[in-house]
């Protein structure tokens, strides 16, 4: 049995939910969201609340579909009324990130600056030089690109200069010992 899949989804006053037969489209004040649904499992909608079901929950393939679902489903609703944010911190002398046109442009140690496009349905912003704001209702594409920035640049554990999550623990690594110190 799925734990997280026998919880009902709550449907907020201001969400419609509108389930078809292979997919839920999930609309909110932020946008809208389609859910793709597998055919083992059944959605049904009562009052303000969606269940999610399969026909053998003792089935391995079945049971990880019921509770993904059930998440996914979680995670549009809370897309459409919230949104999603990824706050990513630029550490490092020189490193800088700046917006041109709707392209954020990285500065971070390479001999060229790296860009990036922006993505459909996902936002970026930079405050100052050092902090950017990927915002979006899809929680699997802001995390893509947050992801995509981050591996341009990974924290190193030296000096710790790179891209990090806020958040983030660097694990810091000792440098050189001075050598020769015990004679």
């Amino acid at each position: 049995m799925s734990r997280i899949g026998k919880q009902p989804v709550i449907i907020p006053p201001d969400v419609d939910v509108e389930i078809k037969e292979t997919f839920v489209i999930v609309k909110g004040t932020k946008g809208e969201i389609s859910v793709a649904i597998p055919k083992l499992v059944k959605i049904t909608k009562q009052d303000n609340a969606i269940t999610v079901q399969v026909e053998n929950p003792e089935n391995h393939l079945e049971r990880s579909l019921w509770g993904t679902i059930q998440r996914l489903l979680g995670n549009a609703i809370t897309g459409v009324t919230n949104g999603f944010t990824k706050k990513l911190l630029i550490s490092g002398v020189g490193y800088r990130a700046q917006m041109k046109d709707k392209t954020l442009v990285l500065e971070v140690g390479f001999t060229h600056p790296l860009e990036f496009a922006p993505q459909e349905g996902v936002t970026v912003t930079v405050e100052g030089t050092n902090i950017i704001l990927v915002s979006g209702i899809d929680k699997q594409r802001v995390g893509a690109l947050a992801s995509r920035i981050r591996a341009a640049k990974k924290p190193e554990p030296y000096k710790g200069k790179g891209i990090a999550y806020e958040g983030e623990k660097i694990q810091r690594k000792a440098g050189k010992q001075a050598a020769g110190a015990t004679k």
